[in-house]
């Protein structure tokens, strides 16, 4: 890396390093827990042993967080922060070789310092309370842990993951059935009864019974249960998937931010040093707003 880069980096006192103190890390996520609604999540004790989180400080105030999820390739990476901060724990703490990683538009950079980015289209967070949610009346059901079996089969139409009975007695699914047939379902990623944050996600619905609003009535479903105990719900659709937009606002979510998720690949050694030059020059020549 050019020393111009380091120093300049160092003279602004940037420190990056790994911690377990969930009260920091819940105090900066807080500062946006829409946008950092997982990480929030993660923080509860259940969660919170499959994670590693680096924290990047300055004058011992943090100024960037970034969360490793443990798991199979490639593991999820949620980073928050202002962008100099975020490199530094990307070069001296998280070392994740292949990853899925969130970030905000202006964060890419710092991703970019460490990482090859594959392109792909921006994210949209929405979000709902109980306040703007509006029911939709259906005939759903919520499924049962007897019922994974059918669930995986419509998943396989979709997703790659192979979901555990356990995946519906611990969290929320509810779907449609037609001619004792599951054609559709929506269920939850992850709940913290300690934020009152819940996330939907796994909504599919059979390609033959797509556009009756099937996939807006379990979302609904589910929506409607996790606000029972939880302060706002949210969940995460492609930019360019207009009709689940407009399905998700039909139930009262509302557009939060939009965002990158990006396969991203641990540069090589030679192109890491040349990568991390180039991109902590662009950082500090632009400089670096706030994530949150």
């Amino acid at each position: 890396m050019a020393t111009s880069a380091v120093s300049s980096v160092a003279t602004r006192g940037i420190t990056a390093r790994s911690t377990a103190d969930r009260g920091l890390l819940r105090a900066f996520l807080e500062r946006d827990r829409l946008f950092a609604a997982y990480a929030l999540c993660d923080l509860d004790v259940r969660e919170f042993a499959r994670t590693r989180w680096g924290v990047a400080l300055v004058d011992d105030e943090p100024i960037a967080v970034v969360l490793e999820y443990a798991g199979s390739a490639p593991q999820p990476i949620f980073a928050m922060g202002e962008s100099a901060g975020i490199a530094a724990v990307l070069r001296d703490v998280v070392h994740t070789r292949t990853a899925y990683a969130a970030v905000l538009p202006a964060n890419l950079p710092a991703l970019e310092a460490c990482y090859r980015v594959e392109p792909g289209p921006q994210m949209v967070r929405m979000w709902v309370d109980r306040a703007s949610f509006r029911p939709f009346p259906a005939d759903v059901a919520r499924l049962l842990p007897v019922e994974i079996g059918d669930l995986n089969r419509l998943y396989q139409l979709g997703f790659t993951a192979w979901l555990p009975a356990s995946a519906i007695a611990d969290a929320v699914y509810y779907g449609i059935r037609v001619g004792g047939r599951l054609v559709s379902a929506a269920g939850t990623h992850v709940v913290s009864p300690e934020a009152r944050l819940g996330v939907v996600g796994n909504v599919m619905t059979q390609v033959d019974y797509r556009g009756r609003g099937y996939a807006t009535a379990v979302t609904g479903a589910v929506t409607a249960e996790l606000l029972r105990f939880c302060d706002q719900v949210v969940l995460n659709v492609r930019a360019d998937n207009p009709p689940a937009l407009q399905a998700y606002r039909k139930l009262g979510y509302r557009e939060h931010v939009r965002f990158e998720e990006r396969l991203v690949h641990r540069a090589s050694d030679g192109g890491l040093v040349r990568s991390l030059t180039a991109s902590f020059q662009r950082l500090l020549g632009r400089g670096a707003g706030p994530a949150g």
